[in-house]
């Protein structure tokens, strides 16, 4: 019993374990707007909360086969994948970051987002943490992720008969840095009547690109994608036309642009200043009605940092959901947030 006991475990003892974590407070102040509140009026509310993000998780190393998990506070599962490295390639399988996901903000956001948005929502490239299958060669990255299905119908049933699919390739010269992406899915929509079925198929995509380039103590960063039916596809996006509707028996698609910026100027060892401009368009037509709205998002940051692995990151910033404009008809405000306070991020 003993040997065949250490049969099974000497393989796991000769593996190289890495264990980490990191615990973030969100201490903010938000003001939030008659229109955003749902109230009739604004209102002003304190967040004081451990963050969704902050974690516990290890990196697991053997041979050409490599592991990581990591868990965040709730507790949700943030990221389940191996990895086999085999000759000039890469094959990941399992939960993690797709391929188009795109930092290069570290705005922390109203506290809807709980913290750490990066920008992500305005103007930012951001499809989550996915169970994939993921092919990395060099610079190039290609995968085969779980489809997202978001129904514009009311239907009775959703089919799904082929993965969403993603590619990106990232290209880096001295202080320059690139991007480039691209993504699809796509689901029907099943409606049934008797014995009659009606399938109506939703498909969506996104295309971008990045670009990063420090010299010195500044840096500067922008993104800028387009996109059909972000909201369907599954990105980041807040805005209240980001998805299809369903009109005239026919699905009508939205059409997006986003695009953010990020200007950073390193002060010395202790300080680092960040500033960012981010905003997300989104249209849809229907019978001749177009439907329009522009979200926008500014921030201005710190990150100070106290000791290695301690950092104080105050920012002040807003969001402005801009009206909403439908053709043929007045104009609705959407409303406003605008927040200030700081993050308290210390890695373990």
């Amino acid at each position: 019993a003993v040997a065949f006991v250490v049969a099974f475990t000497v393989p796991a003892m000769s593996a190289d374990w890495g264990f980490y974590g990191s615990a973030r407070m969100y201490t903010f102040m938000d003001d939030r707007s008659k229109e955003v509140s749902g109230l009739g009026v604004s209102d002003d509310d304190l967040s004081w909360f451990l963050q969704g993000n902050s974690r516990i998780g290890a990196k697991v190393k053997n041979g050409d086969i490599a592991g990581r998990f990591e868990y965040g506070s709730g507790p949700n599962l943030r990221l389940l994948n191996a990895a086999w490295k085999f000759g000039a390639g890469t094959l990941v399988v399992g939960q993690d970051y797709s391929p188009i996901d795109t930092f290069i903000s570290n705005q922390q956001g109203p506290p809807k987002w709980g913290g750490d948005i990066d920008g992500l929502p305005w103007g930012g490239i951001y499809d989550g943490r996915t169970a994939q299958l993921k092919l990395k060669m060099a610079s190039f990255q290609v995968a085969l992720v779980q489809p997202k299905v978001v129904s514009v119908v009311a239907a009775n049933d959703t089919d799904t008969s082929m993965p969403k699919i993603e590619a990106c390739y990232n290209f880096k010269t001295g202080p320059l840095a690139l991007k480039v992406l691209g993504a699809m899915n796509t689901h029907d929509d099943v409606v049934i009547a008797g014995t009659t079925e009606t399938s109506h198929s939703v498909d969506s995509n996104v295309f971008g690109v990045m670009a990063k380039y420090a010299t010195g103590p500044f840096s500067v960063a922008a993104d800028l994608y387009m996109a059909t039916n972000p909201g369907n596809f599954g990105l980041l996006v807040d805005n209240a036309v980001s998805k299809a509707a369903f009109a005239s028996n026919a699905i009508q698609d939205s059409d997006a642009m986003g695009a953010l910026v990020v200007l950073g100027y390193k002060a010395s060892d202790m300080i680092k200043l960040e500033a960012g401009y981010g905003m997300v368009a989104c249209e849809r037509e229907v019978a001749g009605v177009t439907t329009e709205a522009t979200t926008t998002s500014m921030y201005v940051q710190a990150v100070i940092t106290m000791a290695k692995g301690f950092y104080i990151v105050p920012e002040f910033g807003t969001v402005d959901y801009g009206d909403l404009e439908v053709t043929g008809a007045p104009d609705t405000k959407q409303g406003d947030i605008s927040y200030f306070g700081a993050k308290w991020h210390i890695n373990f």
